[in-house]
């Protein structure tokens, strides 16, 4: 894993080192479809993908609204790359989208497989945790895009062991004093969390 406070951080080449011989990334942006400025959203997706072309690997994007009650189509697309790259935005709405997907039941799935890396920033961090509890101070959990259901999903998925904040004391980031009223929620809570500012990145191998 590869799980950075905001795009690539300060050490790209360490998510390099990780992704195997299938050099194909699977950019997800789906934390972003609450937003009505479709330009400004394409924009964005298509800069994440030129940043991981310029590290020399092969990105492309996967959106997960075309496979909402599609899960064998999505495990089917997934299967062709060797890392996932999940942006960040509303947590909330990605964990919506992991679902409608399927992408929740698959990930799990991968968690003895060494030749996949779970790469992203923010959102695409946080929804690893155990409980998305806490980051309501952050991120809207009633907002939705198009075609979402309005449930909020409180439970992450589980696939790390602390809840993820950040921009931490990140000067220059808008959410940045929300996370510290995040971070005094985990603390007040007794939660397990790391708090990262902007530039750094948890690389975890095993």
């Amino acid at each position: 894993m590869y799980l950075s406070s905001y795009r690539l951080g300060n050490n790209p080449e360490k998510l390099v080192a990780l992704v195997g011989a299938n050099k194909k990334v699977a950019v997800i942006p789906n934390a972003l479809d609450f937003s009505n400025e479709i330009d400004r959203r394409n924009a964005g997706v298509q800069r994440e993908i030129d940043d991981l072309n310029n590290l020399g690997l092969q990105a492309e994007e996967v959106d997960l609204r075309k496979y909402f009650k599609k899960p064998d189509e999505l495990e089917q697309k997934l299967s062709e790359f060797g890392a996932i790259w999940v942006r960040g935005g509303n947590t909330f709405v990605l964990r919506r989208a992991f679902k409608e997907s399927g992408m929740d039941e698959w990930l799990l799935k991968q968690k003895d497989n060494k030749d996949l890396v779970y790469a992203g920033y923010s959102a695409g961090v946080c929804i690893l945790s155990p409980s998305l509890k806490g980051l309501e101070l952050v991120d809207d959990p009633i907002i939705v895009g198009e075609g979402y259901p309005k449930e909020t999903i409180w439970e992450g998925l589980g696939l790390i062991d602390f809840a993820f904040a950040p921009h931490f004391e990140s000067p220059g980031h808008p959410e940045t004093e929300a996370v510290s009223k995040e971070v005094e929620y985990f603390e007040r809570a007794g939660i397990k969390y790391k708090a990262l500012h902007d530039g750094e990145a948890i690389v975890i191998e095993e």
